[in-house]
């Protein structure tokens, strides 16, 4: 189980949870376990998100590994300069 922090609007899409907890080894598999668990996320992934993992931006890098041992927050793409 990797633990998935949720930041900013994410948490209150998701019932004011802080931390969902799935079964993935790749962040396109904790995307599908995240929607499966919380649907009302949904249109937010769809507009965009991004991942931090251990302190790394991931965009698009869906087949990034993860696992228990990293630090993996999610939270809506910001957009701007």
């Amino acid at each position: 189980m990797v633990r998935v922090k949720l930041w900013g609007s994410l948490r209150s899409l998701a019932g004011d949870r802080e931390v969902l907890e799935v079964e993935a080894r790749t962040l396109k598999e904790a995307i599908d376990a995240i929607l499966e668990e919380v649907p009302a996320l949904e249109p937010q992934i769809k507009r965009g998100i991004s991942f931090s993992v251990d302190g790394l931006i991931y965009r698009d890098s869906w087949f990034v590994p993860i696992d228990e041992a990293k630090e993996i927050v999610m939270m809506p793409r910001m957009v701007g300069g």
